[in-house]
């Protein structure tokens, strides 16, 4: 195809071609050369059959891919693409075929036409968008486990027996749909329905917040008006699950029409999220907007299949078919997929939930979701060329207005002093019961009419700041993150004039934590010792008067603490203790006992339902709400303060809240993962779950400084390193810089990089 690869000291892969489409293979190639692992694990994912290796750990998300749809509609996208966008469409089929001719050459992959034989052409065969036949996910070239891995494959393939296997030119959108599909976190509404149904619709708003299965960012661009340089300054870090390998690969990608730096998603072509072009820059947060619906649907079987009942009153037929999942060391598990006109059927069935008990008083239950691609047959592809192409803010703005989904806020800058602050993506406009509950698919008011306008906004004082918190997306959502982190930001940057790229480090590393203030009040509150008394057993009722000498001088050292929540601290352990107490405490209160029990929903909902993560997560509003279903609060503090101060930790906060990266399969040789710095409501997100775990899985999936005064300032880090591969020097090499909030350089010069390669 006519490119080559290069590296720079990190192995971060710079890409050369003589087109957009030879630079797509490239790109392709490299990322299943340094990611085969991960590629394939995603593509499995996508297609529901991933058990089929990882075995029944893998069944609930298999089962739930499978059910909602996500590679049939991946192929719909596709088609569409092919129809609407041609240019597109071949580029991503010379990404996919750089993926294959990168897996093959791993000692692997198929190079011939896929061996199942009931496969289908990739657009046309069964489960495509024109064939009503039913969904193989996967079948075609689905990489099913071999008696023996392929010489030469990738470590984790011959552990997992599986063998790489072939891409198809849809493949890219269903591993974007599959990264995506929970991030707008749907569940919640579930979680609200629950809680309502046990607490009442007013705890609804006592347990908002930013929820366990959502992600998140920092994000904010600072003016040339506010800078050393006169130029803009863009810098963040996007908040994901920590996964080994990385989320984000850092790439650039180079050919006579754009040069682009940036984090692209391994598996997808271009750069959708941060990139910098040279002349332009841009980056996204989550906007937290509500864009998914779920339905309650009535079904019913017939002698010709199953019916739902619809808004006019009537019985409609769904589409069904069964589908097999193959799970390692056990026995093939069948899954029926039900759609009805609102979607696909993702919770229960015409018997009720999938474990056949309906909840109280309620009838059958079955649950159809409605997501933007399904509809549409578009997942926004058509704006990651252009993206790429982009020259100044107005191209980046044109490029967005072709975005679908995750719904983003996006910040851009250019070197003209253009600057762009708005919403991009798709959400429908329907009834606001839609975005808060479980709304009934047989009652009129719930249909879908068009789509919102996206929102924009502007700069304050030459800053806008962007944390997942009420700003421009507000009318498209329903829960926001805190506005800890934003206030912050804002705060920090407002402490200077003139800003640097250099600068912007100190503000990713930020440990103050705001949130913690309601427990810290109620702490002041507790009545002083009286003399000699006792301390309290941990576990013991909390006594009704005054606190024991030990809690008392616990309590006395919180309350000088500087509230930052820093690795080597020792007071951030012990807050982090009383605070994991009270969750714990709460949560165990008889007013919960109830809503602690979810309903049998299937597994892959459960973060979302779980009381303790929910209680942890939105313990600053339960702490501060006027009254909380008879919970003494008092007591219950005080009662954790004896518990910690009765046998409090020994160490710091980083000897509990460490590192806990998602992983396929476990390494063979367990890492010593590394203490962390920062918390969930810090600038510097490392989230625990209080009262459940002090490890860390979400945090700063990577973090960006763009510097648009010259490129060659701008910085960049991830948390682990460039490659996949386990021994690489690329695999870790990073992280001391990650742990230190220090950056790599973005390395342009190519004299300065080694060649690896013609592709």
């Amino acid at each position: 195809m006519g490119g080559e690869i290069f590296r720079d000291p990190w192995g971060v892969p710079h890409l050369r071609a003589g087109s957009a489409n030879g630079l797509a293979y490239a790109q392709g190639r490299v990322t299943a050369l340094d990611r085969a692992w991960q590629l394939e694990v995603e593509r499995h994912r996508a297609q529901g059959t991933s058990a089929s290796f990882l075995g029944p750990e893998a069944l609930p998300w298999d089962r739930f891919a499978r059910r909602a749809r996500l590679a049939d509609t991946a192929r719909r996208c596709w088609t569409e693409l092919r129809r609407t966008d041609p240019e597109t469409a071949e580029w991503v089929r010379a990404y996919v075929s750089g993926v294959n001719e990168g897996l093959a050459s791993t000692g692997g992959a198929d190079s011939g036409p896929a061996p199942a034989p009931d496969a289908g052409p990739a657009e046309s065969g069964p489960g495509s968008a024109d064939h009503p036949a039913g969904d193989p996910a996967g079948q075609a070239g689905s990489g099913s486990p071999v008696a023996e891995a392929t010489p030469g494959a990738a470590p984790e393939f011959a552990r997992a027996g599986l063998r790489p296997g072939r891409w198809e030119p849809w493949t890219p959108l269903a591993v974007w749909l599959s990264t995506h599909i929970l991030f707008a976190g749907f569940p919640a509404k579930l979680w609200r329905a629950h809680i309502t149904a046990h607490l009442g619709a007013d705890a609804v708003g006592l347990f908002a917040s930013d929820g366990p299965g959502t992600a998140g960012s920092n994000g904010w661009m600072v003016a040339g008006n506010r800078t050393t340089t006169g130029h803009a300054v863009i810098a963040g870090d996007p908040h994901r699950f920590i996964e080994d390998p990385g989320v984000y690969q850092q790439i650039r990608l180079s050919c006579p029409e754009f040069d682009v730096v940036g984090l692209a998603v391994p598996g997808v072509p271009g750069i959708a999220h941060f990139g910098h072009t040279g002349t332009v820059a841009w980056a996204i947060t989550n906007a937290m907007a509500d864009y998914q619906d779920l339905y309650r649907e009535r079904l019913r079987r017939t002698g010709a299949g199953v019916e739902a009942l619809g808004p006019d009153g009537t019985w409609h037929r769904a589409a069904r078919h069964t589908e097999t999942v193959e799970v390692a060391g056990e026995e093939p598990v069948e899954v029926e997929v039900i759609e009805t006109d609102r979607g696909p059927v993702v919770i229960g069935g015409p018997e009720g939930l999938d474990d056949g008990v309906p909840e109280p008083g309620e009838p059958p239950l079955a649950v159809a979701l409605r997501y933007p691609p399904r509809v549409t047959g578009d997942l926004g592809f058509g704006a990651l060329l252009p993206l790429l192409r982009a020259r100044r803010t107005a191209d980046v703005d044109r490029a967005v207005d072709l975005w679908a989904e995750p719904v983003n806020v996006v910040m851009a800058a250019d070197t003209g002093g253009g600057t762009l602050h708005r919403v991009a993506g798709r959400v429908p406009v329907r009834s606001e019961a839609n975005g808060t509950a479980l709304v009934p698919a047989w009652e009129p008011g719930h249909e879908w009419r068009g789509w919102h306008e996206p929102p924009r906004a502007g700069l304050t004082d030459g800053v806008a700041v962007m944390a997942n918190q009420r700003g421009p997306a507000t009318p498209l959502g329903v829960e926001f993150a805190p506005p800890h982190r934003a206030a912050r930001i804002t705060a920090l940057l407002a402490r200077q004039t003139r800003w640097s790229a250099a600068d912007m480090s100190a503000i990713h590393m930020d440990t103050h934590l705001a949130s913690a203030t309601p427990l810290l009040n109620l702490l002041a509150a507790l009545d002083d010792p009286t003399p000699n008394a006792p301390a309290t057993a941990a576990g013991d009722p909390a006594p009704g008067g005054p606190l024991s000498t030990p809690a008392a001088a616990l309590r006395d050292r919180l309350l000088r603490w500087d509230r930052r929540m820093d690795a080597d601290s020792a007071d951030a352990a012990l807050f982090a203790a009383v605070r994991s107490a009270v969750v714990r405490r709460i949560a165990a209160h008889p007013a919960f006992a109830a809503a602690a029990t979810p309903p049998p929903y299937p597994e892959v909902f459960r973060p979302w339902l779980a009381l303790v993560p929910r209680v942890g997560h939105a313990l600053e509003h339960l702490l501060s709400a006027g009254e909380l279903f008879g919970v003494d609060r008092p007591a219950v503090v005080r009662a954790a303060l004896e518990e910690v101060a009765a046998r409090p930790p020994a160490g710091t906060w980083g000897d509990t809240h460490r590192l806990a990266p998602w992983r396929a399969l476990p390494p063979t040789t367990p890492y010593d993962e590394p203490g962390l710095s920062g918390d969930h409501d810090c600038v510097l997100c490392t989230s625990p779950v209080p009262g459940l775990t002090d490890l860390a899985a979400r945090g700063p999936a990577a973090r960006y400084v763009w510097d648009l005064a010259d490129r060659e300032n701008s910085r960049w880090v991830v948390p682990l390193g460039a490659s996949g591969v386990p021994g690489s020097p690329h695999h870790r090499d990073q992280q001391p810089l990650w742990l230190a909030g220090d950056l790599a350089p973005v390395l342009t010069d190519w004299a300065q990089l080694k060649k690896e390669t013609d592709v």
